[in-house]
């Protein structure tokens, strides 16, 4: 099991996508999964794609409103962002209680979660041989079905080189 993981280099099917790919990804991994690609579940994704930082059902809600030109409810957006988490084509992170955009919606590896304080930007890595070592330590502790969540809170490259 190598160390990090590399989406650029592998099968297609695991490369990160944007744009218009995006969508289509997004939309081929969630048929796949038995769900429906409806016009309120495209309109949720293209606004959390659209984000360059976690957002919120609320953030989303908002986007989505505007676009609509009516309102929508947080609580829509929060069950479609919940069936996204399922289906692989978001990720919720937890201490900012938002999500991102999946850039690799084929791939179901554990990340890790690298958080900005200053800007909230917010990276993932993929390290299969640290979240491996996690379930391998949940298992040891007597749990089962373990899926890591990792998150580490500091300074993004840009923000720290201009606090000096």
């Amino acid at each position: 099991m190598s160390a990090t993981h590399d989406h650029v280099h592998e099968h297609p099917r695991h490369r990160e996508y944007s744009g218009e790919g995006l969508v289509i990804a997004a939309r081929n991994a969630l048929e796949t999964a038995g769900e429906q690609w409806t016009e309120m579940r495209g309109d949720v994704f293209d606004a959390l794609a659209g984000h360059a930082k976690p957002a919120s059902a609320y953030d989303i809600a908002e986007v989505v409103s505007k676009a609509r030109d009516k309102r929508v409810a947080a609580n829509s957006v929060y069950r479609i962002l919940d069936l996204f988490v399922r289906t692989n084509l978001a990720r919720r992170v937890e201490s900012a209680n938002a999500y991102i955009a999946n850039p690799h919606p084929g791939c179901r590896h554990d990340c890790i979660f690298l958080i900005c304080d200053g800007c909230g930007k917010a990276v993932h890595i993929d390290d299969d041989r640290l979240t491996g070592a996690l379930i391998e330590a949940a298992r040891g502790a007597g749990f089962a079905d373990v899926r890591p969540v990792v998150e580490l809170r500091g300074m993004c490259g840009d923000c720290s080189s201009g606090a000096e």
